[in-house]
């Protein structure tokens, strides 16, 4: 009897489920089923309330043009409000905005800025972006050490990008001591995610 007493609740408890679930999560559903509209207006709403979520999600439909015009300069300005509240993934789109040029003139001190605020928050693309910046000296003195300090945080989170990157610079000599053993390491573990480079 306490059986099916536990599952009509539970089949009770989903079908009502997304009566009890919040804005930001009807927005967020709202999105994922493809109703543009009412994502747009469920984040809209919360996003003059301030909410950082909110904010960066309208960034993100601006930026990708999902549910209205593409729009970069709308794009910047939401995730700049998100990321001045600390969230990572829009630290982490202004970086990328400003090191690619879009939406915006190339500006790698920006993007040195926002990917070091989302890095530090453990954003592992951000991890490994900041990295390639040290390697290649770009907006930056080219410093190995430094990139392979980035490259080792965003390997350890998996990150194949990165996995592959520490392989060329093992196999180099790269700001360590040329060591193919831990090169082929590296390699190996890029190759497992299906990085063709590495492969």
């Amino acid at each position: 009897m306490k059986r099916l007493l536990l599952t009509a609740m539970t089949a009770l408890l989903m079908s009502v489920g997304s009566a009890w679930a919040g804005p930001f999560e009807d927005g967020a559903a709202a999105y994922r089923r493809g109703d543009y509209a009412s994502a747009l207006r469920m984040f809209q709403s919360l996003a003059m309330q301030g909410s950082a979520e909110a904010q960066y999600n309208l960034g993100f439909m601006y930026d990708s043009g999902k549910g209205v015009a593409q729009d970069y300069a709308e794009a910047l300005k939401w995730y700049r409000l998100a990321a001045a509240q600390g969230d990572a993934l829009a630290q982490f789109n202004l970086g990328f905005m400003y090191d690619s040029g879009k939406g915006v003139a190339p500006n790698y001190a920006e993007a040195l800025k926002w990917y070091r605020l989302a890095a530090a928050q453990g954003d592992a693309i951000a991890q490994f972006n900041l990295g390639v910046m040290y390697d290649n000296g770009r907006g930056v003195t080219q410093d190995y050490a430094e990139a392979l300090k980035w490259y080792r945080l965003a390997a350890a989170q998996g990150n194949a990008l990165a996995q592959g990157n520490l392989g060329v610079m093992y196999d180099g000599g790269k700001g360590v001591a040329q060591d193919y053993a831990e090169a082929l390491k590296w390699y190996r573990l890029a190759a497992e995610q299906g990085n063709a480079l590495a492969q």
